[in-house]
């Protein structure tokens, strides 16, 4: 479902008084951070998925959006962190076959282990590069366009950047460019 919510950008306040005209430079986005940079007095209880998908788009990215959105990458994070410690477990144990295509056997599992490992260092920097989105107020905005990526897009890869028309925009252009 694509939604036409624009991110908060910057621009010139002319604030007018009664006697003269001053210009105030603030950004809305500083105004946006600062209403969610407010301390609450209860801490945002997590929301179901089911309860996510129901939210108006006048609700996108509210903190209780924002907060289960950060606990499921927090928990990611941990999963891949903890997958790379079995890994390393896994390839300290020496086992020697005497039999060389046994070896060979376990020297390609070993391998794909390794690349599947490869890729999740790869994801583990996009999600610690999501939660920086958080922190700073700008996660669940496109970074190309400033629209919305939307609620499904982010359930289904919370580490999304870019809206889905951005997206696809950027694989056409490294599929005839590339890039």
């Amino acid at each position: 479902m694509a939604t036409t919510t624009k991110k908060p950008t910057s621009k010139t306040v002319t604030q007018v008084t009664a006697t003269k005209s001053v210009d105030v430079k603030t950004t809305v986005k500083e105004k946006v951070m600062t209403e969610k940079a407010k301390p609450t007095k209860k801490p945002v209880e997590l929301i179901t998925e089911g309860a996510l998908l129901k939210m108006s788009d006048k609700d996108y990215m509210n903190p209780a959006q924002l907060e289960f959105f950060k606990d499921r990458l927090q928990k990611l994070r941990d999963d891949i962190l903890k997958n790379a410690d079995a890994t390393t477990e896994n390839l300290r144990e020496n086992i020697l076959v005497p039999d060389p295509a046994d070896r060979a056997t376990i020297e390609e599992e070993h391998a794909l282990e390794l690349r599947t490992r490869d890729r999740e260092r790869k994801l583990l920097k996009k999600v610690e590069q999501a939660l920086g989105r958080i922190e700073s107020g700008e996660y669940g905005w496109c970074e190309e366009t400033g629209e919305a990526i939307g609620v499904s897009r982010l359930l289904a890869r919370p580490t999304a950047n870019l809206s889905l028309e951005a997206q696809e925009r950027r694989e056409l252009r490294q599929k005839l460019f590339g890039d």
